[in-house]
Formats: C-alpha cells, sequence, structure tokens
C-alpha cells in the first residue's frame, strides 16, 4: 500500500479508531439506552397485555325466579281462576236414619284474579363506543346481556317482594323517651319523624341517598311514569328534651303490617333530616342525623304502593283476607327489639307457633324458609346453643383429613305433618331484609287439589328483545316481560317479622 508496511498501517488504523471513540464517549452519557421500558403500560413502545371479553363481576341471584314455573298466558288483561276454600263449611252431620237422605253441605267459593304488569329495560350504546371496543368485546351483545341480567333481578325483588295493593298508611305517632347520657346529643328539645318502608323502598333507600317518596322517571321514549317508592305517610312529630352534651333519644313507633324497615328523621322542628333505617320498629339516636333528606321533603301522602308491579310473595301474606300466617314481634326494648326464642328443644318458639299454625288452620307443612343472613346465623346460633342436646344431630366423616370450623343449621325439623317429621330447608335469600323470615310451600297435601303449581309466573308474553329502528348514531335496545306471580293458595305462606338481631 503505497510502501508503507501493512503492521504500520493496522497499528496507525487501530490508534485512530481509539482516538475517535474516547472523543465520542467522553462527550454521551453512558446511562442513556436508545429504548427502555416504559413506567406507564401505555407510554413507550410498550404492549398493552388486555385479556379480550369484560369480566361480569356483578353477582345475578335470583333464586325464586329460577324455581318458580313459568307458564303461558291467554290474552286479556289479568289471570283469573276460581276456588272451592271449604266443603261443608257448616258442619252438617254424615249420619242418616233409615230410609231418608242426608243432610245437605255447603261449600264455599272465591274468586281470584292477578293483573298483568309489563316490566321492562333499556341501554344504548353509541356508534364510537361500539368502534372502539372493537378486539376487546361485543358491546351491543353485552348491553343486551347486561339488560336480560339486570331484569331478571329486578323480577326477583318484585317475585318477593313487589306491593302493588298492600297500603301501609299514615305511620304513627312516634313515642320518644329522652336521656341525659348515653349518646352525644347537645342539649335541646329535638324532633322525631318515623316513616314505614316496603321492601322495595328498603332496598331503594339509604341514610345517604335517602328513602323514595312519590317516583316520577322519565323514560327512554321520552315518556313519564309516575308510582310510589315504597315509603308510608310519614308520622307526626314527636319531640324529646335533653340537656347537657351526652344526650340520647329511644324512639319506637307501632309496627305496620307490611312494613319491613322503618326511616328515622330527627333534627330542629320542621327540619328533621334521615339519620337511621332500621329493620325493627324502634331506634336509639345518640348523635345528629347524618343524612341530608329531610321529612319535608316525602311530602304528606302515602307512598307504598308501586302501581307498575304486581303483588310478591311478602304482599301477597300481608294482604288483608289472605289468611296467611303473619307475627309481628314484640317491640321490646328501643333500639333492641325481641329476637327469635331458643325452645330449649333444638327448635325456635317463632317458627313452632308458625309451623303449628299452618297445620292446625290447614292441615299443610310449608318446604322452605327464606331468610337474611341475619337470620340464618341466629337459628343456627339459638339452635346449636340450646339446652337439649340429645334433639341435635352431628354427622362427622371419618375420611376428612382436616377439622373444620363453622356450622350452618341448614333444615329445620316439622313435627306437625301425618307422615312423621319432614324437614325444611332454610335458604338465604339476597334481597331477604334482616328481621323478616317467609315460609313457603311449593306443594300442596290435599288430594286431587286441581293445583300443579302452587305459585308460577304466568307469563302474556316472556323475555323478548327489541332493538329500536336508529334516530341517532346509537344502537338502542329494550329488553321486556309481561306477566304476573300467580298464586293458588296465599295461607300456605307465612312471614315473620320485626325480628331483632341477638
Amino acid at each position: 500500500m503505497n510502501g508503507i508496511p501493512p503492521a504500520a498501517t493496522t497499528t496507525d488504523t487501530l490508534s485512530a479508531f481509539k482516538a475517535a471513540q474516547g472523543q465520542r464517549l467522553a462527550g454521551d452519557d453512558l446511562t442513556k439506552s436508545t429504548f427502555t421500558q416504559s413506567g406507564n403500560p401505555t407510554s413507550g413502545l410498550t404492549f398493552y397485555d388486555l385479556e379480550p371479553g369484560a369480566k361480569l363481576l356483578y353477582p345475578v341471584l335470583t333464586p325464586l325466579r329460577n324455581s318458580i314455573p313459568r307458564v303461558s298466558g291467554r290474552g286479556g288483561i289479568q289471570a283469573n281462576w276460581k276456588a272451592i276454600t271449604g266443603v261443608n263449611t257448616t258442619g252438617v252431620r254424615a249420619g242418616v236414619s233409615g230410609g231418608n237422605r242426608g243432610g245437605v253441605i255447603a261449600v264455599r267459593t272465591q274468586d281470584m284474579n292477578a293483573v298483568y304488569r309489563g316490566l321492562g329495560l333499556e341501554a344504548s350504546v353509541d356508534f364510537e363506543a361500539d368502534y372502539a371496543a372493537e378486539g376487546l368485546d361485543d358491546v351491543r351483545a353485552l348491553a343486551v346481556q347486561n339488560l336480560l341480567e339486570s331484569l331478571m333481578i329486578q323480577e326477583e325483588q318484585m317475585i318477593l317482594g313487589g306491593n302493588a295493593s298492600v297500603t301501609l298508611g299514615t305511620t304513627a305517632t312516634p313515642v320518644v323517651t329522652a336521656s341525659n347520657s348515653g349518646g352525644a346529643l347537645t342539649a335541646g328539645t329535638w324532633s322525631v319523624v318515623a316513616v314505614g318502608l316496603t321492601l322495595e323502598g328498603y332496598l331503594n333507600g339509604s341514610v345517604t341517598a335517602g328513602i323514595q317518596g312519590q317516583m316520577t322517571r322519565t323514560n327512554a321514549d321520552g315518556s313519564s311514569d309516575q308510582f310510589g317508592g315504597g315509603a308510608a305517610k310519614p308520622s307526626a312529630a314527636a319531640a324529646g328534651t335533653t340537656t347537657g352534651s351526652a344526650g340520647s333519644l329511644a324512639a319506637t313507633v307501632a309496627p305496620m303490617i307490611g312494613a319491613v324497615a322503618y326511616a328515622w328523621f330527627w333534627g330542629a322542628a320542621g327540619a328533621e333530616k334521615l339519620g337511621a333505617l332500621t329493620t325493627i320498629n324502634s331506634v336509639v339516636i345518640t348523635d345528629l342525623a347524618a343524612g341530608t333528606q329531610t321529612a319535608a321533603s316525602l311530602g304528606a301522602g302515602d307512598n307504598s304502593q308501586n302501581s307498575l308491579s304486581f303483588d310478591g310473595l311478602l304482599y301477597q301474606a300481608f294482604k288483608g283476607g289472605s289468611n296467611a300466617y303473619v307475627q309481628v314481634m314484640p317491640t321490646g326494648t328501643a333500639g333492641t327489639g325481641t329476637p327469635l326464642t331458643a325452645d330449649g328443644a333444638g327448635g325456635i318458639v317463632e317458627i313452632e307457633t308458625a309451623l303449628k299454625a299452618f297445620w292446625d288452620n290447614y292441615r299443610l307443612s310449608p318446604q322452605e324458609i327464606w331468610v337474611s343472613s341475619q337470620e340464618a346465623q341466629t337459628i343456627s346460633r339459638k339452635i346449636l346453643t340450646g339446652t337439649a342436646n340429645s334433639a341435635q344431630r352431628f354427622v362427622f366423616n371419618t375420611d376428612q383429613a382436616l377439622l373444620g370450623g363453622g356450622v350452618m343449621v341448614r333444615t329445620y325439623l316439622n313435627r306437625y305433618s301425618m307422615v312423621g317429621g319432614q324437614t325444611l330447608d332454610i335458604k338465604v335469600h339476597p334481597n331477604m331484609p334482616a328481621g323478616t323470615i317467609l315460609f313457603r310451600t311449593t306443594r300442596l297435601p290435599y288430594p286431587l287439589a286441581n293445583v300443579t303449581n302452587v305459585t308460577q309466573m304466568r307469563m302474556r308474553r316472556d323475555y323478548y328483545q327489541i332493538e329500536w329502528p336508529l334516530r341517532t348514531r346509537r344502537y338502542e335496545y329494550g329488553v321486556y316481560c309481561d306477566g304476573v306471580l300467580q298464586n293458588y293458595f296465599p295461607p300456605a305462606f307465612g312471614v315473620i317479622t320485626n325480628i331483632a338481631n341477638g
């Protein structure tokens, strides 16, 4: 190479390269890289590891809807049927004398009906929401699925506690007893107002959001509906006076047939605010009301009935003339109430009384007891801590490797039956309020009763979907059904309410 030795060329080249690299490295930050992992999942060249399909993390618990048969209606505006509710009602004796005919019996009949109601909910999906969800989920199908499940949940609540016909009326004036200890009320005169609540009113109410009087709902088509939100007419105000800075009030109100809870308002006269919801007919007030809703905002009317609902199992029992078994527990001590009572023989006094009444009056035995989590716990505790150990049976599995804690009473033995002891299943219902028990009969013991299902959902039209014509760049859907809960024999059901926790 032009007379330059190869070794010298190589040495010079390496020296020049090292000098150039030294100059570059001296001016660069060695801690920097072309690409680094981002600390944010949506910035930089970072893969977003998103699983397709939204996870549906909400309960769809509809045990009554799932177990009650659904049958087709035959048109009309209501289901109608006739019943013979008594034979030989005057007790004519059967003995006859020679050659003569017997006495003539009388039968008791009753015309019965149940008015059909439409049920439905709506949802919509913007065009852009549909575009944006591509590759993740089918939001249009998801909207309809959500609607169907929402409608089932609402139908379940209505099957249990819909109220179209039971009027709670005016809540009685509370009895208020003031104390100068036990709380944080300052000196003054406090006014207390009580409001009885149906199941619908209780489920949709809270201290923070308030309870619902008359409801006005704007519908998807711009129309509106008015109906009762489940609150009785508020009581007249009652007063209690405290002194010092540690005062409290004990308030009780006469229990109302059909009320499963009570809302309590207190404060200055005319400005009473919501402070508590109780499932017994009393409360102990120890501080200022935490809510913002005033009793005056409810108006002066009774809004306990929902004209868009049908009567559920609870209110078919509460209804006057149903002849269902209904027991309201005594008031007891304010704020404490009266709990269920262990009978010392492995049972519960109040349940025994109910089961005996079913047999004595109608010669039948219910098959199920529906309770809240509170009553499930109470029943188990009172039976297992009773004094009659011989009345209890424990089954141990010797194959079990570990001993597990916790005991639950799942059935209750009914001794009032022609075939000996029968067991009732104890079931927890997601919408049953604390303080209420429902007895349900699923089959009648009467031969040739001509009743296939004691209760059934009679449907003019079962679930159907509507995709409405486009009027904006939005897909609009409705899911509907039309029917009624048909109960052939309300006396086969029973309710115990106003049960205190304890």
